[in-house]
């Protein structure tokens, strides 16, 4: 059973102790664990000797209307599966405990990046995620921290984090679990009802048919903004028809930067691309992304 703290102070007291003999993982979270988290603490097992699991709701990525007071917080459960994957210690702090003084008078903001995506519906979202992590980077002090891909936008303002703060930590990104059906695993999933349940796997569906269609017009060098445009109108057509309110649907480079359509029609400059959504579905907010690799099989 992983050692549970709810600390700073007493969590870095032992960490300090095995830091010089140890390589230390960190796996974040918010809590109500599924396979997708215990497949990080599996991974992070096999890059690291100690593996500390943070669950922390964390109040500053909330937004003003957002499922803060409903997100559901099952910290015994969580314990219990994270013992089943051999993860060492849990770090679940108090809010007061994170934050002396909320909000945070500090800041840290990740620029342009942040702007685009879930930043444009959520403002303040990254803004809340950039301080959470950086205090659990400064707390922990791992060698090696593990976020999903499914949060790819997350993961790359992690990154940029790391870079610009000169953090001496490795970020890898896990793949997407997903359920049998397709359904990319969230804590979210849980707000769906039965028959919601049932519509969800469409979303990914919808982002396989669309990359296999890029994949297909780049291949035949017919691949334009035009083509863009039309192939996204139509996928967002069977994504709102399946019942989904879509927040956006839109296809990027893999470091999230606008396709440069002039540059692509050279094969040198081509870049992978990766499509992004987030639609709601009833009361819950889903995520998912499709890689789209030029010149190699569709990864599913």
């Amino acid at each position: 059973m992983p050692i549970i703290y709810h600390h700073i102070a007493s969590l870095q007291d032992t960490l300090n102790l095995l830091r010089s003999q140890q390589r230390i993982a960190l796996v974040p979270t918010m809590g109500n664990l599924h396979a997708g988290h215990l497949q990080l603490v599996k991974m992070a097992k096999q890059h690291a000797d100690i593996v500390v699991v943070s669950i922390f709701v964390n109040p500053t990525q909330f937004g003003i209307g957002e499922d803060f007071d409903s997100y559901p917080r099952t910290l015994e459960a969580d314990v219990a599966k994270l013992a089943s994957v051999d993860a060492d210690y849990v770090f679940a702090p108090s809010i007061d405990e994170m934050y002396p003084q909320l909000p945070p008078p500090t800041k840290v903001t990740a620029g342009n990046i942040a702007m685009q995506l879930c930043g444009e519906s959520r403002p303040t979202h990254f803004d809340g995620v950039g301080i959470v992590v950086a205090k659990l980077f400064n707390i922990v002090q791992p060698d090696v921290a593990f976020f999903g891909q499914k949060d790819y936008q997350q993961l790359a303002i992690i990154k940029q984090l790391v870079r610009d703060l000169s953090y001496q930590i490795k970020i890898i990104g896990a793949p997407i679990v997903r359920a049998q059906d397709g359904l990319a695993l969230s804590s979210r999933n849980q707000y769906l009802t039965d028959a919601e349940r049932q519509t969800a796997p469409v979303l990914h569906e919808v982002l396989e048919d669309l990359a296999e269609q890029l994949a297909q017009k780049i291949a035949a060098d017919s691949f334009d903004e035009s083509v863009l445009q039309s192939l996204l109108t139509k996928a967002a057509q069977r994504i709102t028809q399946a019942g989904f309110e879509i927040d956006y649907l839109q296809v990027k480079t893999t470091d999230l930067q606008a396709i440069d359509f002039e540059a692509f029609k050279l094969k040198e400059n081509q870049q992978d691309l990766i499509i992004l959504v987030a639609a709601t579905l009833g009361q819950a907010r889903l995520l998912d992304n499709q890689l789209v690799l030029l010149n190699r099989p569709l990864v599913k």
